[in-house]
């Protein structure tokens, strides 16, 4: 069974049937490293959403920025939590930005506007106050390790993408090898399945009923 990191080399050094090759199976955990940069890129799951909560800080010299989350990839909602009906943060260019903070006199208040600069967050209008600020956002799959991180969800829930990204990942090393394409094949049936089953689970009320407007069942 595949449970942990190194259940995985473990697996992948069986696979490769090249044990005795001390070079190859010293390249396994950049195999890994190299899976887990696509799953990152490919991958579309519940999972891979979090919630981060921060609060800003007026006395600081530009309170307009907040840091990014450990591992951030995309916002999907933001949010004023310690204001009544906490109100969404609407997303503006940095150029937005820049032409409303110029005809509003640049004048802090509560924020209703955020983007995204380098690893911070603008807030618009500036802070004039502390703020308690709820992100919602897309994070990548914690990368694995045989020490401080021997697992994580996607390797609990999923090891056969894990087994066969990393043996893909292989390839361009053992160069010839007839269970390339079969590994491939793998990987792409297992991240189609991962992808459709958030579909899936996004929308799991029931079949759609078509209704005419204006009219109760």
């Amino acid at each position: 069974m595949i449970n942990t990191y190194n259940d995985l080399v473990a697996a992948v050094t069986e696979y490769l049937a090249r044990d005795q090759d001390a070079t190859l199976i010293a390249r396994i955990p950049t195999f890994i490293q190299l899976a887990e940069a696509k799953f990152n890129r490919l991958l579309f799951c519940r999972q891979m959403e979090t919630r981060a909560i921060t609060v800003t800080d007026p006395t600081q010299t530009e309170p307009e920025y907040i840091a990014m989350p450990v591992g951030f990839q995309s916002m999907r909602r933001i949010r004023v939590t310690s204001i009544q009906g906490k109100p969404r943060l609407q997303y503006k260019s940095g150029s937005e930005l820049d032409e409303f903070r110029y005809t509003r006199g640049d004048v802090p208040g509560e924020p209703e506007y955020f983007t995204t600069f380098g690893n911070e967050i603008e807030l618009c209008p500036t802070p004039d106050n502390n703020y308690t600020i709820e992100m919602v956002y897309r994070q990548s799959i914690p990368p694995l390790d045989g020490v401080t991180n021997i697992t994580n969800w996607l390797l609990a829930d999923s090891p056969d993408l894990y087994l066969y990204a990393t043996l893909l990942e292989s390839a361009p090393y053992i160069k010839e090898d007839e269970r390339i394409q079969t590994w491939a094949l793998g990987v792409q049936t297992s991240i189609d399945a991962l992808n459709e089953l958030e579909k899936t689970s996004n929308f799991n009320a029931g079949p759609l009923v078509m209704r005419v407007s204006g009219v109760t069942p």
